[in-house]
């Protein structure tokens, strides 16, 4: 840099003299100038830096030079824009899950599909083709089209049974090209100069097929864009599972049609037969009902769990990074730790929403025990009182005899808290809440009118509000995920979706009693279970336990930043630590190596689960403990929404002081 300008940093496209000088300028007349944006190494590789130019002063305090310090932040500027895309694929497929969960008309289905497909791949253009043919099994028919009016596709004839197009319609698989011009799949004559008279300009093409649960090929996703390169793998990671959505609304859609066909049939009989089936139709109204609810919260919680695996694993690269800074920073640094604790504390929130996210899509790991709904309400009653407030009179009366239930207490806690903070807005003024605790029953004639509930005997939690009350239609609503009657910024809506997914991943049932003016009452079932009960460990988690005798453990995770971390945290604990990227790699340092504890990702690349690790690890170091860690429940270790029995699991994202606390109680036993 000896006899340059500090303008070559700046990249090509910024005016760098003037950012130069005007930074310089601010650096004489306040102190410091400075900057943030994109700036050049001598390597010539571009990174994203703070600028910060200060004065150098004599003993006469007059200026005589400058002092320019450039700090790389790259890596956290590429957190944030991934962050930011991620929260933006979450908007489009929620708008999207909630026009697929309430609509019965299919032309409003797919569309709704065809645009966030547009918007989920950076198409100019898409369009929603039928797997309808015409007499020659040449044609197929468009149904829907975004990003361009629908003349333009009037304008040639419909596509034929291609060598590109083609295998959408027969259900092969994801069909991308790069430069659809250069491909010969397109035709005979490739490479073409251009296509068809009248066609729209297509270079980048991404075609992906809609099939049905019975495996029939409904249609196809179309997506075209006039640069070459603009679809990547994340397209088609986003795409294909935007296509077993639509496949999923179109099945229930012909599934609610039929369903109605069968109440009008019914309808007519009951005419003719009226003295002896007088309440059939209101009863076959409300199992259909209740099958359409079912249905909507099914596609919406496949909609929303979906992408908890990616979302959860950049949380846990944000978390765990601003866990090591903390721990680094000198105290003195004041202002540094304010900032990583504002970061960490939206961190957080992400964390709670993401969780709320997966409790309603019933993919939270449970660790159900056998308590006593009594002694776990009662223990909460401080906590009732403190963020009720002095305006809310408690009343809890707790039944006698009660029987034990099988349920995940904190979990349990969570959805009683939940309610009573509901409780607390419909009460602005103060009110009464009482909560209430009795064994019930639910018989046929009340299962046949919900969906996923069981005949049985249930432990039942009721609490009932002297507030506002709701209206039947917000009651049908209420455990919709982002639906809320707060104002803006009071409220996720995510609270009693929580509730819902967490209580129907239990076994459970919940129902909400309301009217407008006279409050609210939420009961819910928990099944009855025989056996004793289980006490709740009480562990002192005040202090960071470290290695003991320096232990050996293998980490496994494909993801390189979350594994990076979770090795650094690892070192700074004590253990010598190993790292694999799957799980042969893994398997492969177990035979060379002593480990013990193998610390494994669920979902791993190259065909192997962190489950098979184990199972392999077992074979060969006969003893090994094992800890999985994952973004969200996976069949591989939780069946039926509980973890298997003995599996040790930390979720996704972590803190530094829970891993430290989890991986000693592994090695130690204690869990």
């Amino acid at each position: 840099m000896i006899g340059q300008s500090l303008s070559r940093i700046f990249p090509p496209e910024s005016d760098g003299d003037q950012l130069l000088k005007n930074e310089i300028a601010d650096a004489l007349r306040l102190g410091r100038g400075g900057s943030e944006g994109w700036r050049i190494r001598k390597s010539g590789r571009r990174l994203w830096a703070i600028g910060e130019t200060k004065p150098l002063l004599d003993d006469a305090q007059q200026t005589v030079g400058l002092l320019k310090i450039l700090r790389d932040r790259t890596d956290e500027h590429e957190a944030q824009l991934k962050l930011r895309e991620q929260t933006r694929i979450l908007e489009i497929l929620n708008r999207t899950g909630t026009v697929l969960a309430r609509e019965n008309n299919l032309n409003t289905i797919v569309q709704a599909v065809t645009d966030a497909g547009v918007a989920l791949s950076g198409a100019e253009f898409g369009a929603f083709f039928y797997n309808l043919t015409n007499d020659a099994g040449e044609r197929y028919t468009l149904y829907t089209i975004s990003g361009v009016p629908r003349e333009e596709f009037s304008k040639f004839p419909m596509p034929r049974n291609t060598a590109i197009f083609g295998p959408t319609f027969r259900g092969e698989g994801i069909v991308r090209s790069d430069d659809i011009m250069q491909d010969p799949r397109y035709g005979k004559n490739a490479p073409y100069s251009g296509m068809p008279q009248g066609h729209l300009p297509v270079r980048s093409y991404l075609a992906v097929p809609v099939i049905s649960r019975s495996s029939e090929v409904l249609g196809g996703l179309f997506f075209g864009h006039s640069k070459p390169g603009v679809f990547t793998d994340q397209s088609e990671r986003n795409l294909g599972g935007l296509a077993g959505e639509a496949a999923i609304a179109i099945d229930n859609v012909q599934l609610f049609r039929a369903s109605q066909m069968e109440i009008e049939e019914r309808r007519r009989a009951e005419e003719t037969l009226r003295t002896l089936n007088a309440d059939l139709e209101k009863e076959v109204r409300e199992r259909s009902e209740a099958l359409r609810q079912a249905q909507k919260m099914e596609a919406v919680g496949q909609l929303t769990g979906g992408i908890a695996h990616d979302f959860n694993n950049l949380l846990q690269i944000i978390v765990g990074n601003l866990d090591l800074v903390s721990r680094q920073l000198p105290e003195d640094m004041g202002r540094l730790r304010r900032a990583i604790a504002n970061a960490m504390a939206g961190a957080e929130r992400a964390t709670t929403l993401t969780r709320r996210l997966l409790a309603f899509a019933r993919r939270q790991p449970l660790s159900p025990k056998s308590i006593d709904i009594n002694v776990l309400v009662h223990g909460m009653s401080e906590m009732f009182h403190r963020v009720l407030g002095e305006t809310i009179e408690i009343e809890t009366v707790l039944g006698s005899g009660l029987w034990k239930a099988e349920v995940d207490p904190n979990e349990l806690e969570n959805a009683l808290l939940n309610l009573a903070v509901n409780a607390r807005d419909a009460m602005p003024f103060g009110g009464q809440l009482t909560i209430e605790t009795f064994n019930g029953y639910i018989d046929e004639i009340y299962a046949a009118r919900y969906a996923e509930v069981a005949v049985g005997q249930y432990v039942v939690i009721s609490i009932t509000d002297t507030g506002i009350g709701m209206s039947e239609e917000t009651v049908s609503r209420v455990f919709e995920p982002f639906f809320t009657t707060k104002a803006e910024g009071k409220g996720t809506g995510l609270g009693l979706s929580q509730v819902y997914g967490f209580v129907k991943q239990s076994h459970g049932h919940v129902k909400l009693y309301s009217e407008v003016g006279q409050g609210t009452t939420a009961k819910i079932y928990l099944p009855r279970v025989e056996g004793e009960l289980e006490d709740k460990d009480v562990k002192d988690v005040s202090a960071v336990p470290e290695s003991i005798f320096g232990e050996t453990i293998l980490v496994v995770e494909d993801d390189r930043d979350v594994r990076s971390y979770s090795v650094a945290a690892l070192s700074d604990l004590g253990y010598r630590v190993l790292e694999a990227v799957d799980g042969p790699s893994a398997i492969a340092l177990l035979a060379s190596h002593k480990v013990d504890l193998v610390f494994t990702d669920v979902v791993l690349p190259r065909g192997l689960t962190g489950a098979d690790v184990a199972r392999e690890a077992a074979t060969i170091q006969p003893g090994v403990k094992v800890l999985y860690t994952t973004g969200y429940a996976r069949n591989a270790i939780v069946h039926q929404g509980r973890l298997d029995r003995g599996v040790q699991l930390i979720t996704k994202p972590f803190r530094y002081s829970d891993l430290a606390a989890k991986v000693r109680a592994v090695l130690d036993g204690v869990t």
